[in-house]
C-alpha cells in the first residue's frame, strides 16, 4: 500500500496540475478575447447601464464618459438616467420622443441630436429625449408608463427603427445577450408583458462579482450557465399590437400620440393609416455606413424639419411653426 507521503505527494501533484491547466486556459481566453466573454457593450466603449428588473436595462443617473461606435462621442446623463438635460422650471407644454439609439444619440454629440436642434428651433416647448439605446417597442411602452408622472407630456412621439424593432419586439433578448421583457399571447389571446422579472444577463454577473470580473473562466461558466437556464425565446411579431397599445396609454390620459419611421415600412405605414395614427417618415436622413447606419448630424436636421412640420401638421402643439 503506498504511504501517506506518497498518497500526499500524488493529491499535490494532481492539484498542481489542474492549476497550470486551469491557468493555461485562463490565458488562452484572454488572448481569444471571445466577444461572449468580454465586459462591456464593445471593448473600448462606455454606456452606463445597469439591470433593471422591469425593463432589463436602464441607464445609470449622472454618468458621465465617452462611447466609440463610427465616431467617439460623450454621454453625459442626467439625474434620471436619461441622456438629457435636467427639465427644470415652470410647466411648460411638454413633446417627449420615444425611441432606441436613434433618439439616444447614437454616433452624435447630444448638441448635434433633433431634440436640441428642435429645442433651439421652439423654445416655448419643453422637449424631452427619452431614448435609450437597444430598447424596443415593449420596453419604450413599459419605460413611457413609468416617466409618466415625471413629465406629463402633452405629445408623444415614437421613433420606430425599421432597421431591428420588429426583431427586438419579437424576443427575450437582444444579439448581444442582454435579456429583456416581451409581449407575448395567452391561450384566450389576450397580450400581457412576460419575461418578468428580466433574468439577469452574464454581463450583470461580469460587473457585480468581483470573482467573475476577474476571471475569465468563470465568465465562461456564467455565460454557459446563463444560456443553459435561460433559452431564448421567440413570439409572433407582436410591433402593431404595441403600438395601439401605446396609443391607447396616451391618449388616455389625455395627451396626443404621433409616429416618426426611421424608412418607409409598408405593414406598419399601411397600419398607422387604418388607425389614423399620424406619422413621418425619415427616408432620406444622411446616416453612417456602418455600425447600425445611425443618422449623422446632418440626419438629424432632417429628422428635426420633419418632426417639426408633423407637429404643425397635425395641431399637436399651438406653438409650432411650419418649417422655412
Amino acid at each position: 500500500m503506498p504511504s501517506l507521503t506518497t498518497a500526499l505527494r500524488e493529491i499535490v501533484l494532481q492539484l498542481a496540475l489542474l492549476i497550470v491547466t486551469l491557468a493555461a486556459v485562463e490565458l488562452l481566453l484572454r488572448l481569444a478575447d471571445l466577444r461572449e466573454l468580454r465586459e462591456g457593450y464593445r471593448q473600448g466603449s462606455y454606456l452606463a447601464y445597469r439591470y433593471d428588473a422591469e425593463l432589463g436595462w436602464s441607464s445609470v443617473p449622472n454618468a458621465v464618459g465617452t462611447f466609440t461606435g463610427s465616431r467617439t462621442i460623450h454621454v453625459q446623463n442626467n439625474s434620471l438616467g436619461m441622456r438629457d438635460i435636467e427639465h427644470k422650471g415652470p410647466r411648460r407644454p411638454t413633446v417627449l420622443f420615444l425611441g432606441d439609439s436613434f433618439v439616444w444619440g447614437y454616433d452624435v454629440e447630444a448638441n448635434e441630436r433633433f431634440t436640441e436642434l428642435l429645442r433651439t428651433e421652439l423654445p416655448g416647448l419643453n422637449i424631452v429625449n427619452a431614448g435609450v439605446s437597444g430598447y424596443g417597442t415593449d420596453q419604450e411602452y413599459l419605460f413611457l408608463n413609468r416617466i409618466w408622472s415625471t413629465f406629463q407630456p402633452d405629445v408623444v412621439v415614437l421613433i420606430f427603427c425599421v432597421m431591428n424593432d420588429r426583431i427586438d419586439n419579437s424576443l427575450n433578448m437582444t444579439d448581444g445577450g442582454h435579456y429583456k421583457p416581451y409581449l407575448a399571447r395567452d391561450i384566450d389571446g389576450n397580450f400581457h408583458f412576460a419575461g418578468q422579472p428580466v433574468p439577469k444577463s452574464r454581463y450583470t454577473y461580469f460587473a457585480e462579482n468581483r470573482l467573475v470580473k476577474n476571471l475569465w473562466l468563470a465568465r465562461a461558466a456564467v455565460t454557459g450557465y446563463v444560456h443553459w437556464r435561460y433559452p431564448e425565446i421567440s413570439v409572433p411579431d407582436p410591433t402593431e399590437r404595441l403600438v395601439m397599445m401605446m396609443k391607447e396609454l396616451v391618449e388616455s390620459r389625455g395627451a396626443k400620440f404621433l409616429v416618426g419611421v426611421q424608412y418607409h415600412d409598408q405593414q406598419l405605414e399601411a397600419y398607422l393609416q387604418a388607425q389614423k395614427i399620424r406619422y413621418t417618415s425619415f427616408e432620406g436622413a444622411d446616416s453612417y455606413e456602418r455600425d447600425g447606419s445611425h443618422w449623422t448630424p446632418k440626419g438629424h436636421v432632417l429628422v428635426a424639419k420633419r418632426l417639426k412640420d408633423l407637429l404643425f401638421e397635425t395641431g399637436a402643439i399651438k406653438v409650432a411653426e411650419p418649417s422655412p
